[in-house]
C-alpha cells in the first residue's frame, strides 16, 4: 500500500512540475526552410518568467541570401513593445553536422510570441523584416 501511495505521489508531482511550464514550436521557415525549433517557457518562484529557446538546422547567418551578421531573439507580451533577448549563435556539435543554438533569457512578463530575424548587426533596436523563426500562427 505504501509503495503504490508513494507511486502517485510522484505522479502528481511530476504533473504539477510540468504544468508549470509550457513548449511551443516555431513556425516553418521560408528563408531557412531545414530550421526547426521550439520555445519553453517556465515561470519560477519569483514570478519572472524563464524562456529557453532551441533551435536546430538554423544555417549561419552569413550563409543567407543577402548575408546578416547574427541572428536576434525577439518577444512580444500583451500590450508591451517588443523586447529583445538575445543573440542566438548556431553551431555544430562533436558528433553531429546538425547546427543546433540554444538562448536562455528572462522576462517578467510571459512572452505571447517569441520570433528570430537575420540582422546586420547586434546592436539592433527593433526587429528587421526578415523573419527566420516565430511562434505566431
Amino acid at each position: 500500500m505504501k509503495t503504490s501511495n508513494l507511486i502517485v505521489f510522484g505522479l502528481l508531482l511530476a504533473l504539477l512540475a510540468s504544468s508549470c511550464s509550457k513548449t511551443i514550436s516555431f513556425s516553418s521557415s521560408t528563408i531557412v526552410p531545414a530550421a526547426t525549433g521550439q520555445v519553453k517557457i517556465k515561470k519560477d518562484k519569483n514570478r519572472n518568467y524563464g524562456i529557453t529557446v532551441d533551435v536546430l538546422n538554423l544555417a549561419e547567418p552569413k550563409m543567407l541570401s543577402p548575408a546578416r551578421e547574427a541572428y536576434i531573439v525577439w518577444m512580444e507580451a500583451g500590450r508591451d513593445p517588443v523586447k529583445k533577448l538575445g543573440q542566438i549563435y548556431p553551431s555544430s556539435g562533436l558528433f553531429s553536422k546538425a547546427l543546433k543554438g540554444r538562448l536562455n533569457a528572462t522576462s517578467i512578463e510571459e512572452p505571447n510570441v517569441v520570433f528570430i530575424t537575420a540582422e546586420n548587426n547586434t546592436d539592433v533596436q527593433y526587429p528587421s523584416s526578415d523573419v527566420i523563426l516565430t511562434t505566431r500562427r
